[in-house]
């Protein structure tokens, strides 16, 4: 009768480790398991300090036509010297510290038109993409870092359209103990029309579990986060199949201005 009462519980631990919680309470859940209560500011309001962009067709570090900017204390992705996109796609990077398991929230915002030349998709559309390779390594034109992308979308007035998304750049995920088949997969969000301030929380164990959190709602989790799929760079075609267990956090540029504010992190105790 014990083994029958443990084989229950474990299988019932594990249902809800792969599938996630409907409903996290952070103040309750993520304190308990912090290895502390101290968030750290990765960006201080005030310059790009120990942030480094990559833009695509640039070198690491040319902030190419002042896409990346700060202005009233809060990072701005502006396109105000640009005429056309012409896949401009960019990414800043956080490098002073590589994260693995971790508590990550911030809050972020569309604003004005979207650039003449971008994709259509990439309407009030940007990103945070976590676990990246080192911008060190991304190649001279490479739209995209490997990594597990939060997709942030705004709404464009009618429909549905939510945000908090998982875009998989050169990785794959299992949802629902499953192999992910699309790049991207949409949650369980609501659709944000107006431009206002939305904040968004990511709960990372390694590559073992993700959520995605949105106004305290766990919109969507996946697990077994490795390097493959679409999209995998030359340089880490060997490493096709390798799990994605810590990587560095970066912002998104895609040709519509978007600000992020109060990015704060703190490391969480595996519950693996």
């Amino acid at each position: 009768m014990k083994k029958i009462f443990y084989s229950l519980f474990f299988l019932l631990l594990g249902f809800f480790v792969i599938t996630g919680f409907n409903y996290i309470d952070l103040n309750k859940v993520i304190n308990v398991k912090s290895t502390n209560n101290q968030w750290e500011y990765l960006f201080n309001g005030k310059d790009l300090d120990g942030w480094k962009i990559k833009i695509n067709g640039h070198e690491l570090e040319d902030n190419y036509k002042n896409t990346f900017k700060v202005k009233d204390g809060v990072i701005k992705i502006s396109y105000e010297n640009y005429d056309s996109f012409n896949d401009k796609f960019g990414h800043i990077f956080f490098t002073k510290n590589k994260f693995k398991n971790y508590h990550l929230s911030l809050e972020y915002k569309f604003s004005g038109l979207h650039l003449k030349g971008a994709p259509g998709w990439s309407i009030k559309n940007s990103g945070i993409m976590l676990h990246c390779q080192d911008p060190e390594t991304m190649l001279i034109n490479q739209d995209f870092p490997v990594s597990a992308e939060v997709q942030l979308l705004g709404g464009l007035g009618k429909g549905n359209r939510p945000t908090a998304n998982i875009c998989t750049p050169g990785t794959d995920v299992d949802i629902d103990s499953k192999l992910a088949n699309a790049h991207c997969i949409s949650s369980s969000s609501k659709t944000y029309h107006e431009d206002d301030w939305v904040k968004v929380d990511v709960i990372v164990y390694s590559n073992k579990l993700i959520h995605h959190v949105i106004e305290n709602d766990t919109v969507l989790s996946y697990s077994n986060l490795k390097v493959g799929g679409n999209n995998v760079p030359i340089n880490f075609l060997d490493k096709i199949g390798n799990p994605l267990s810590d990587g560095y956090i970066s912002l998104q540029s895609e040709g519509h201005p978007v600000e992020f504010r109060n990015i704060k992190i703190k490391n969480i105790k595996s519950i693996f």
